[in-house]
């Protein structure tokens, strides 16, 4: 890697902070941020659009390995297409989150979207802040940083309800995000760091906390 590239690895589960943390300092320190759950998202949008069902395990592979993805490395401007078509509002929907564990816990579709992720992360020229799930031991490890947020169940589902501002129930809610891991985690573990990976609990943090250990651990590597 470069000396004047700088990549930082956050993984973390629903509701962490790791989105917002991640997004934050990377506009902070000049760098790409890659949103990797965005992806399987769009790959959940592509296989609805086209008909197929989560149950149909080979169809879902065919729709994520033909799936046309783009989407913004810019923290200050997001979108993300499938398929030639903008989904940037449409990914965040209870429809998706209601299907995106259905990719995520396909070893075929993770293995798909990981090159793309990694592919992505080495073409951002000064360096990029990505996060998800298995950044730091599967798609990055070699990360010049690599961090895994966690919280109390308690301060993520809170986060998460502010964040969709009352656009679900509780039942909705504690699907997207205790359910979801539950899913993702049989796939990958993401709630216990790895070696090398730094452990920060951001339940009593404030926002600003987090991101200024995050920068301040970075300029430590950098």
């Amino acid at each position: 890697m470069p000396a004047d590239r700088l990549v930082i690895a956050i993984d973390g589960p629903s509701g962490s902070g790791k989105s917002s943390t991640a997004r934050e300092v990377a506009r902070r320190l000049g760098l790409g941020y890659l949103d990797t759950g965005a992806m399987y998202r769009a790959v959940a949008v592509a296989f609805l659009d086209a008909g197929v069902a989560p149950s149909d395990t080979a169809a879902v592979i065919a729709a994520t390995t033909n799936a046309d993805i783009a989407l913004s490395l810019n923290p200050d401007e997001r979108w993300v297409r499938v398929n030639g078509r903008d989904v940037t509002a449409e990914i965040r929907e209870p429809r998706t989150s209601a299907n995106v564990s259905t990719v995520s816990t396909i070893p075929e579709c993770r293995a798909d979207l990981v090159a793309r992720q990694r592919a992505l992360m080495d073409a951002a020229p000064n360096g990029v802040v990505a996060e998800g799930r298995d950044i730091t031991t599967v798609v990055y490890p070699d990360a010049d940083l690599r961090l895994l947020l966690t919280a109390s169940p308690e301060a993520r589902l809170a986060r998460r309800e502010g964040e969709l501002g009352g656009r679900v129930n509780q039942a909705e809610l504690r699907d997207q995000v205790l359910r979801r891991d539950a899913d993702d985690s049989k796939l990958v573990e993401f709630q216990t760091a790895a070696d090398g990976v730094l452990l920060l609990d951001t339940s009593d943090l404030t926002f600003d906390q987090v991101v200024e250990t995050v920068i301040d651990l970075a300029k430590e590597r950098s």
